[in-house]
């Protein structure tokens, strides 16, 4: 069966949007009631909470990514048989992971009360709290959420997304409407687990409205469940590199700098991640395309639909490096105040930082298709190496930088690591596992001239919006538009031949 690429992949960017609107604006509105509501402390423990049952969370190790890999080409094929087992595999793999998810929180319970510096809220109590965010955590495992691989390996993640932003509104509302009429944080936990149950019964009621005919059943052979295990074990790499490349900044910042370098550093990160949220909607949208496209479509084809996706979301971000570029530093000085960016006054860091953004993302589209590809145990060593890489050039750079650029030292020991092995590894996996030399040269040549035009479009948005005189958030506002504008209407003009076409092949007619 031959998925609707092109319109799966629409749907999938409209749910995200919207639900990235939701994830931005209903999280911060949450964090402000909660401090103004029920005070610091309180918010410590959800935190504190939040980051011990993330830790438990990784126990899922990648085989939900490893399953929904496994049955592209069954799907591609039709086999809605070899669908079912798969998906019985994963529904029993799932209970064993609540189970031990839940299990080894228990054993921490007696130890809840070392991890709290300092006098607990009079009115909590730890264990009680924390049993009911455990259950929160763990609960999905034993109802529907195993289901959601169906849709996902359809190309339909606008399904699970619109039911995630549908509960998450409702559950933002929900808990606003808790905290100003009760001010009791049990209730707050008590009806974010109620949402969890929801979401979870929406999700299996979608999953048998589309696919009636796909259900738990039957023994997948043993050959299959070696080879996802052999995946989860790679997955589980690159998840552990991720967690640790992404973990050394603030650990190098808050030992060598101090915790106003993490902060300020967190403020930058922020920004950052709230753009590159933008083009990773795209990404998401595609995944489940590409693996039914491996499965019934030649390589070359596939490599014909690579550069297409790539040269439209290099198209996205370039005109997003362009406006970061230009706003970066005013809106950190109107946002948080002079006082919180002493260490990042001057232009290398957002500098830096763009770059890093445009680094990170000008790979995405081939690592998507990488990840659809299942190719995880060819480099499941990059993500540590490359942490390892960083780590050693984040140390160097504190040692020799001085006290004013250290922080851009950090960030450029990220670049280093990306640069010099994440990227040529993963790029040799897919050129000589996947694709062929010949068709690396094309890509590459085409990163190339998307580099330099990448160059080019932000130092002209850079300058146009630094001619606008510095101001409050209404001047922020202003350059902003400017730089927006300034930037599409390069793209606009340098791409005015192939750009309708462009369109036209990943859009359709329409």
């Amino acid at each position: 069966m031959k998925l609707d690429f092109i319109k799966n992949t629409k749907k999938g960017i409209v749910a995200g949007v919207i639900a990235r609107v939701i994830a931005l604006f209903f999280p911060f509105l949450n964090r402000t009631l909660f401090l103004m509501l029920l005070g610091p402390k309180y918010l410590g423990l959800n935190g504190l909470f939040a980051s011990i049952l993330g830790v438990l969370s990784l126990a899922e190790l990648g085989f939900g990514t490893a399953i929904i890999c496994s049955m592209y080409k069954p799907i591609a094929d039709d086999d809605r048989e070899l669908v079912c087992a798969y998906l019985n595999f994963y529904r029993t793999i799932y209970r064993w992971i609540g189970t031990a998810i839940f299990l080894i929180g228990l054993c921490l319970m007696p130890f809840l009360r070392q991890l709290v510096h300092g006098n607990l809220p009079p009115d909590v109590d730890l264990h009680i709290l924390y049993l009911l965010h455990l259950i929160n955590t763990s609960v999905s495992y034993f109802l529907f959420a195993y289901r959601g691989v169906i849709i996902n390996a359809h190309q339909r993640p606008d399904v699970t997304t619109n039911i995630g932003t549908l509960i998450s509104l409702m559950q933002y509302l929900a808990v606003f409407a808790v905290l100003a009429l009760t001010r009791n944080y049990y209730l707050y936990v008590v009806t974010t687990i109620f949402f969890t149950v929801a979401r979870n019964l929406l999700i299996m009621r979608a999953s048998k409205r589309l696919f009636p005919e796909i259900a738990p059943r039957g023994e997948l052979a043993k050959d299959r469940r070696r080879k996802v295990v052999t995946d989860v074990k790679a997955i589980f790499m690159h998840k552990i590199g991720t967690v640790i490349s992404y973990s050394i900044d603030n650990v190098l910042l808050s030992a060598f700098i101090g915790l106003e370098a993490v902060a300020t550093y967190g403020n930058y990160y922020y920004v950052y991640t709230a753009v590159a949220g933008i083009p990773s909607i795209v990404y998401a949208s595609m995944t489940g395309g590409f693996g039914n496209k491996i499965h019934t479509e030649t390589r070359e084809e596939n490599f014909q639909l690579l550069m297409r996706v790539y040269r439209m979301v290099g198209l996205v971000i370039i005109w997003c490096a362009g406006v970061m570029l230009a706003l970066y530093q005013p809106f950190i000085k109107v946002w948080m105040g002079h006082r919180y960016a002493t260490l990042a006054l001057h232009f290398l860091t957002p500098a830096l930082l763009v770059l890093y953004f445009y680094v990170n993302q000008s790979r995405q589209v081939l690592l998507t298709l990488k990840s659809a590809a299942g190719l995880w145990k060819e480099d499941q060593w990059k993500p540590v190496v490359g942490g390892a890489i960083k780590l050693g050039a984040g140390l160097s750079m504190i040692a020799w930088l001085p006290p004013e650029y250290k922080l851009d030292g950090v960030i450029l020991s990220s670049l280093i690591g990306y640069i010099l092995v994440q990227i040529p590894w993963e790029s040799h996996v897919m050129f000589t596992k996947f694709f062929d030399r010949q068709q690396a040269k094309v890509y590459w040549r085409s990163q190339a001239r998307f580099a330099l035009l990448a160059l080019g479009v932000c130092v002209v948005t850079w300058a146009g919006a630094n001619a606008i005189p510095p101001g409050g958030m209404g001047t922020v506002i202003l350059k902003g538009a400017v730089a927006a504008a300034i930037s599409g209407t390069l793209l606009g003009v340098l791409f005015r031949r192939d750009l309708p076409i462009l369109l036209e092949k990943m859009c359709g007619r329409r």
